[in-house]
């Protein structure tokens, strides 16, 4: 009995021992098998406190860098190729423009390069004195004058509306506007040219840029008057460039100094005095406090409600210490030719510049400039055509109330017109 126990004791050790064993066994294998097997391509960072650490680091640094400078190389290589496929492509076009040429029989009797493009020069400034830049072209009646069209950096103003229907627009077509950048980026070549500017001279970019106006004659080109600011307060730079279905060519480059040029606006008037103190109000702000070059002509007919237009009149010049203003008073009806015709004719000092006006015209000082810069004493006027915005009673009848003066200014097909 007691061998059996023996046995069975050993037997039982036996096994716990082999059960174990292969336990460390499957244990090995297992370990074994779930350890990443390294990737003898990859190279792998050594530890930071290896000894050899800082060698590793190096020696991967400067492998990445070789293969930088390698990719660096073949993208010169490839450059340098598609450079002189396209030399190749430009040399076939002229080549085959050439042969064209001649298959028409243009070719043999062009003569020498030189002459060809003296022709063209010949030509392209017969369209410039075509076209009116350097002197007006008598016209039987107002509407066979081309418009020109105005833009800033942001905004054109125009008068063929087109799809979009609206008057002040940002251009939508990548033709209109590259036509403008183009015109306003040789503009400023001109004025940055070494041959044309003086060593001292700043360096003229876009947001010296004013505004410009433009216009087109179908059978001519496009004309550009570009204006820049100038080097100190009241002078101006401005630009006349010449698109003749070509290249632009620069017509005339010129200083404005605007300081000492007058304009005297004459208001023809009768009754309407709540218009007229509206009036004064931005005449106060626009023409005494912002230009101060002005001078105010009243044209006044009849004689009813004229004390409280005279008084709207002295209350100002005493405020704003303001005496350059003329009240003439006319008896008979309101004729706002008339009106116009007297006041131009009471003017008795030097050379001035008239301004038509109505009362219930609303103008911001950089408007004046942009008369004085679009005019010349005896060769040219400027004829703005006016936006007329609709009833703001109308416009802004769902709304609380009506917006202040400043935030009714917006020029779009709802908000009024050109005429």
């Amino acid at each position: 009995m007691r061998m059996v126990r023996r046995g069975l004791l050993a037997w039982i050790s036996r096994v716990v021992v082999l059960l174990v064993l292969l336990c460390c066994a499957i244990s090995v294998l297992y370990m074994l098998a779930c350890t990443p097997k390294g990737n003898e391509e990859q190279l792998g960072l050594p530890r930071a406190n290896s000894p050899t650490g800082k060698e590793g680091y190096q020696a991967v640094l400067q492998e990445w860098e070789e293969q930088h400078r390698n990719y660096i190389s073949s993208l010169k290589r490839q450059i340098a190729q598609l450079k002189e496929e396209l030399q190749e492509r430009s040399e076939q076009l002229k080549s085959a423009q050439y042969h064209a040429s001649d298959a028409v029989g243009l070719g043999p009797d062009r003569g020498p390069p030189e002459k060809t493009q003296a022709d063209l020069l010949d030509f392209l400034h017969s369209q410039v004195d075509k076209a009116e830049v350097h002197a007006g072209v008598k016209l039987a009646t107002e509407y066979a004058a081309v418009p020109f069209d105005s833009f800033t950096l942001q905004k054109v103003y125009q008068l063929e509306m087109g799809l979009t229907r609206h008057p002040e627009e940002k251009p939508v077509r990548k033709d209109k506007r590259d036509e403008l950048v183009e015109a306003i980026e040789s503009a400023l070549e001109t004025l940055n040219s070494p041959a044309e500017s003086s060593p001292n001279q700043r360096p003229y970019t876009a947001s010296d840029f004013i505004e410009g106006i433009y216009r087109t004659e179908k059978d001519k080109g496009t004309l550009y008057e570009l204006t820049f600011k100038g080097d100190h307060k009241h002078e101006f730079r401005r630009l006349v460039l010449f698109r003749p279905f070509g290249p632009i060519m620069k017509v005339k480059k010129e200083k404005l100094n605007m300081a000492n040029t007058l304009i005297n606006v004459i208001v023809p008037l009768a009754k309407r005095v709540d218009k007229f103190r509206q009036f004064m109000q931005n005449f106060r702000e626009t023409c005494i406090q912002q230009d101060g070059r002005i001078h105010l002509t009243v044209v006044y007919f009849g004689k009813e409600e004229m004390n409280e237009v005279k008084g709207i009149l002295e209350n100002t010049s005493k405020a704003a210490n303001f005496r350059n203003f003329t009240f003439i008073q006319l008896s008979g009806e309101f004729s706002r030719g008339k009106g116009l015709d007297v006041g131009a004719r009471s003017w008795k000092g030097s050379n001035v510049l008239l301004f038509f006006c109505d009362v219930d015209i609303y103008f911001t000082s950089e408007f004046l400039n942009t008369c004085r810069l679009n005019t010349q004493p005896g060769k040219k006027v400027f004829y703005p055509v006016l936006f007329s915005q609709y009833n703001p009673g109308i416009i802004y009848g769902h709304h609380d109330a009506v917006p202040p003066l400043e935030q009714q200014l917006v020029s779009n097909y709802s908000a009024g017109t050109f005429v």
